[in-house]
């Protein structure tokens, strides 16, 4: 099983140019709203039409615009979750879980395929309802029931769980992993959630602005991630532009200090990252220890999340903007730090305190796209 991605879409503000290759796993799309992620999705499916390239599913051409090859999205063997799950409110479960599968087929067939569905998502009781008459779990189990009933040749989920609260979602998450299970197959997952590309699937594309940054095993995108979006988007909260400066130092505007590096600075480095719990506070003077102040402060269950100012900023640094100023640039030019409650005797820093800060070198994120 696989799938082959290499369209083009422009639009007067925005370019689509994404390439990318699946086979047989869980292929995540990861990126902001508007990167362009749920465009390339409905291209696959025939919902949209690529400006040129080509789409290719377990071998057949969907979309060739060289060959003029456009296959209608009804002919397409593909099943697509949408966000609202997109059930036909005037049919009742049953009839929504038949609808996608072939007219043609006899009709003891067609049955035992709906039953054998029902039954797998647990929701044969509600065979004679409609999608009104549900909750919002039993109407995503009814549309994972569909997807497979269709047999199609890739699945595709436009970022299932966006509109539920944390419980219903952990709970749904086991649906899915019932589908992922029953289906052998290319599946297409869309997200923003790095969790949710961790926990669901084995490889991940970073779409930035329409393109792909950086294609990696989930792992691997939290361990190691090749792109600033990547590095963003694998959650790390301090991801910043950088110059170089020698082979061991890089120069941050953003923060107005330079960092080390530990394993050297590539000619073309964009930025550097590292991430909040990974800053400790120490007592003396060191490399890449720095005197900041404390602006802000919020606490959740177990941590303080604190806001960092640099106190002594190269003379080349803008000079820092207050909160009330403007608020994005405020945090723009702050550094995270993420202090834990659970651990005996921290004393917990306050808005104000002035502090000495290690960033580790060895802990250092450095990327180049």
């Amino acid at each position: 099983m696989t799938l082959i991605v290499d369209i083009a879409k422009h639009f007067p503000s925005f370019d689509l140019e994404v390439q990318f290759e699946a086979e047989d796993e869980v292929f995540g799309l990861l990126g902001a709203s508007g990167c362009g992620k749920s465009l390339t999705m409905r291209s696959i499916a025939g919902i949209e039409t690529p400006d040129e390239g080509r789409i290719v599913v377990n071998g057949e051409v969907f979309f060739d615009s060289a060959a003029g090859i456009n296959v209608k999205p009804q002919r397409r063997k593909t099943a697509l979750l949408f966000q609202n799950y997109m059930l036909f409110p005037n049919m009742t479960v049953e009839d929504n879980v038949a609808a996608g599968i072939p007219k043609d087929m006899p009709r003891t067939d067609r049955d035992a395929i709906v039953q054998a569905e029902l039954h797998r998502f647990d929701v044969a009781a509600f065979a004679k309802r409609y999608p009104a008459q549900l909750s919002g779990g039993q109407q995503q189990r009814v549309a994972l029931a569909r997807m497979l009933a269709a047999q199609p040749g890739i699945l595709m989920l436009d970022e299932p769980f966006s509109a539920l609260d944390a419980h219903l979602k952990g709970v749904l998450e086991q649906n899915l992993a019932s589908l992922f299970d029953a289906f052998d197959g290319t599946i297409l997952y869309v997200s923003h959630d790095i969790d949710e590309a961790v926990r669901f699937c084995d490889r991940v594309a970073v779409i930035e602005r329409g393109h792909v940054m950086e294609v990696d095993g989930s792992r691997e995108l939290i361990n190691d991630p090749k792109s600033m979006a990547g590095l963003k988007l694998s959650g790390c909260k301090n991801a910043v532009e950088v110059e170089k400066i020698n082979e061991t130092h890089v120069y941050c505007p953003q923060w107005g200090v330079k960092v080390a590096v530990q394993d050297g600075v590539p000619d073309d480095v964009r930025g550097i990252g590292v991430r909040a719990f990974n800053l400790r506070r120490v007592e003396e003077p060191g490399c890449n220890v720095y005197r900041v102040r404390v602006d802000r402060v919020s606490d959740s269950r177990f941590e303080r999340m604190c806001l960092l100012s640099f106190i002594e900023r190269d003379e080349r640094a803008e000079p820092l903007v207050s909160a009330t100023d403007q608020e994005v640039h405020f945090l723009h030019q702050r550094m995270f730090w993420r202090v834990s409650m659970r651990e005996p005797g921290v004393v917990m820093p306050e808005p104000g305190d002035e502090l000495l800060i290690h960033i580790p070198a060895e802990h250092l994120y450095v990327v180049s796209r």
